[in-house]
C-alpha cells in the first residue's frame, strides 16, 4: 500500500514551511522557478526535514532513481567530460545537459594537463555551479579515477607542477578546497559508455 502524505515541506516557495494539506502546499509552489518541496507522513518527519534543507532529501530522492544497468539515462541530469591533446598535454573540460545537449560550462584549455584532472575538475566544477545555483540534478561522468578521486577529495594526479601548469595546479588546489568545505550531497554516477554510448559532454575527438 501506499504511504499517505499527510504534510508537505515547503523549501523553497512563495512562503517556505509546513503544510498539512496539498491543496496549501500547492499554492505555494505552482509556477514558481526553482520550486523545492516534499511530501511526508508525520508531521515530526516535515519537521525534521525542514530544518535538514531541501538539499538533503532532493538528493536521496534522485539516488533512489539511479538508472539500471543497461538503460540509459533521460531526464534532467548534468554530465560532464574533459578532452586533452597529448599526456600531459593542452587540457580542456565541459558540462552538458543530458535531456538537450545545451552546454552550461567550457573551460581551458590548459597548458600540461591529464585527462584525469580536467575529469576531476569537471565534476567538481559542476558540483559547485549546482550548489551555488541551489539546484539538484543526478551528475554524471565517465572517469572512474575522477569519481574516486572527488570521493576522496583529493586529486590523485601524479603529474608535477611546472612554470608551464601553475594555474592548472592553483584550480586544483581550490577544487579541493571546496569538496573539504562542502558535503558532496549531489548523486555522482558513472557514465555506461560501453551501454549507453558516449556521453553527451563527450568532446567527439577520438
Amino acid at each position: 500500500m501506499a504511504k499517505k502524505n499527510n504534510f508537505y515541506v515547503v523549501w523553497q516557495g512563495r512562503k517556505p514551511g509546513i503544510y498539512s494539506s496539498w491543496e496549501a502546499c500547492k499554492s505555494q509552489v505552482q509556477a514558481f522557478e526553482s520550486a523545492r518541496y516534499m511530501g511526508f507522513e508525520t508531521q515530526e518527519q516535515a519537521e525534521q526535514a525542514f530544518k535538514e534543507g531541501w538539499k538533503k532529501h532532493y538528493a536521496l530522492k534522485s539516488k533512489g532513481s539511479n538508472p539500471k544497468p543497461g538503460i540509459r539515462p533521460t531526464g534532467e541530469a548534468l554530465t560532464v567530460d574533459a578532452a586533452c591533446s597529448g599526456n600531459p598535454g593542452r587540457m580542456e573540460y565541459r558540462g552538458v545537459l543530458l535531456q538537450n545537449g545545451k552546454e552550461v560550462f567550457h573551460e581551458g584549455p590548459f597548458e600540461e594537463g591529464t585527462n584525469n584532472i580536467g575529469e576531476f575538475l569537471a565534476i567538481v566544477h559542476a558540483l559547485a555551479l549546482l550548489d551555488k545555483r541551489n539546484i539538484c540534478l543526478p551528475i554524471y561522468s565517465d572517469s572512474a579515477n575522477a569519481l574516486l578521486w572527488v570521493k576522496k577529495k583529493k586529486c590523485g594526479t601524479k603529474l608535477m607542477p611546472s612554470p608551464k601548469n601553475t594555474e592548472l595546479f592553483q584550480l586544483i588546489g581550490r577544487a579541493e578546497q571546496w569538496l573539504l568545505n562542502h558535503d558532496r550531497d549531489f548523486p555522482v554516477y558513472k557514465w555506461d559508455t560501453k551501454a549507453w554510448g558516449e556521453i553527451p559532454a563527450d568532446f567527439g575527438r577520438k
